[in-house]
Formats: C-alpha cells, structure tokens, sequence
C-alpha cells in the first residue's frame, strides 16, 4: 500500500538545532499552520539535527493532540554521520538489513508513531546489496511499520538495480528552476515510466539563496511574473516544478508561518507556455535547445 501524501509536503530539516531550533510550542504552532493549509506531510531523516529533530518533532506532535491519521511522516536511513549522538569515525553509508531495520524502529521511537508513511533510503551507497534491501524492507512492511518505501538522490541505473529486488514507490531528488538537470538526464522520464513519484528538495533552487548571473537573470524574469500572475516568486517556481508531467512532490523548507497560506496558490497556477520555457531559458542563459 502507496502512502498517500499532500501534493506539497513539509521539510523538518530546519526546524531543529541545525537551523531555526524551535521550541516545542514553535513546532506544535508550525504543524499546526501547515495542517491547516492541508499540508499533511512532513519529510524527516534520521540524521537531520545531528539526530536529534526527529525527537524533537516526536516529542512536539505527542502533545499537540492531532490525529495520527491526518498526518503522514517519510524519514530516510543509511547515513551515517559524525556527530555527538553517534559514535563514527568517519561518514559513511550503511544499507545492511540489520541497520534499515534498526534505523526504521528508532525513527518510529523518535517520532513516537506505530509506522512510517514513507522510509527513504537517503543517498546511494557502492555497497547497497539489493536483496538484503529487500529483505529488511518485507520484513518491515509485513510489519506495519512502514507503508511505502523509496529512495532519495539515486540514479535511473541504481534505481533499476534495486528494482529488480524491491519496488521503488519515490525518489526524492534535487529538482528546480536552478537545478533542472533531472528533466534532461532521465531521471523523470525513468521515474514515470516505473510508476516512480519524484519529491523535490530545495525546490526553489539557488533563486534567493545566491547572486549569481542565474540568479540575477531569474529574480529579473521572475519581476515581471509576479505581477502578470499575481503571486509571489515562490510561488511561481513552485508552480514550474508543479507543471512537469512527472506530478513532482515539491518539499518545503520554510518554517516563516505568514508563508505558508501562500504555497497552496502554486497548485492551481498554470504557467503558460512562452513563461513555463521562459524561465528555464534564463537559467541556461540561453534559448532552449
């Protein structure tokens, strides 16, 4: 059984100690307004926060007193990284049975739920051995602890590899105005062909967070959209990715709660033609193909 997620989802990367450090009232407030601009999923990974912001949200959503059901969480596994709460010496990858099965249960501990909507495998590994993958993930889904599974950041190739083990129900990959190559190189053409889902992180690209020629060249563009189509640049990016016949899943980061009532707008946006292709010409920097 496919989880079934909010055509937007949520990214909790930021809300813990890497970034914003919210509170626990913070967190409960911050689901809250995404809830009630029906944005039920929230993405996680087991590193996020030097393992500590699935807890920290765990602990948030056990007494904000929503409905378990309203909700759905993906977390990712398989990294494993230097921090305090880990006792590494060096980052590395680990997709033996044995640790996706572990790093599952502890994510479900942490977020204090019975199961996980969707569990990721969160970066490809060169020693990723399909069948033990599928092993722990059988194991797994027979025993509701996580409903869909998928992958993040693999190729066509290692996604086919794996493939031939276990179904792949996502791939979350990078995919922008800024970062398009994803619709160029295969990967969406390979995810729709496999009934894969794409979830997009960053999807606002580079857009606000570099001033570069790309950068410039867009936030120019994007001047001029803003008032023939009424809404903020966010949203018209958001509402590029949303475009693509792939039926990408864009994830969030913002935690600037004035934001969010805004985001659903790029989900009944339809961008025309000549500006969809307007604003990929301009982050080449030169007319399509």
């Amino acid at each position: 059984m496919n989880a079934k997620l909010s055509p937007i989802v949520a990214g909790v990367m930021n809300w813990g100690i890497w970034d914003k450090n919210l509170n626990e009232l913070e967190m409960i407030s911050l689901i809250n307004s995404f809830l009630n601009q029906n944005i039920t999923s929230f993405d996680h990974a087991d590193i996020y926060g030097g393992y500590t912001t699935e807890a920290a949200f765990g602990k948030a959503f056990s007494k904000s007193g929503i409905d378990r059901n309203s909700i759905q969480l993906i977390t990712k596994c398989g990294i494993k990284l230097i921090s305090d709460a880990r006792n590494y010496k060096i980052k590395h990858y680990d997709y033996s049975a044995e640790y996706i099965i572990w790093s599952a249960e502890n994510s479900l501990k942490n977020l204090k739920t019975d199961y996980l909507d969707v569990f990721l495998l969160h970066r490809p590994s060169p020693l990723l051995q399909p069948d033990e993958v599928a092993q722990a993930v059988t194991k797994l889904k027979s025993e509701g602890k996580i409903r869909s599974f998928g992958v993040s950041n693999f190729t066509n190739s290692q996604s086919e590899l794996l493939q031939k083990s276990v179904p792949i129900a996502y791939n979350q990959i990078q995919f922008s105005a800024t970062n398009f190559e994803a619709m160029l190189d295969g990967s969406l053409d390979y995810m729709q062909s496999n009934q894969i889902t794409p979830m997009a992180w960053n999807p606002l690209g580079a857009v606000f967070k570099e001033n570069t020629e790309q950068t410039r060249r867009l936030k120019k563009l994007l001047t001029n959209l803003v008032i023939k189509y009424e809404v903020s640049s966010d949203v018209i990016l958001l509402a590029w990715i949303l475009q693509h016949p792939s039926n990408t899943i864009p994830v969030v980061g913002t935690t600037n709660i004035t934001r969010i009532p805004q985001l659903n707008k790029a989900l009944s946006l339809q961008l025309e033609r000549e500006d969809w292709f307007s604003i990929w010409a301009e982050s080449q920097g030169n007319e399509v193909p």
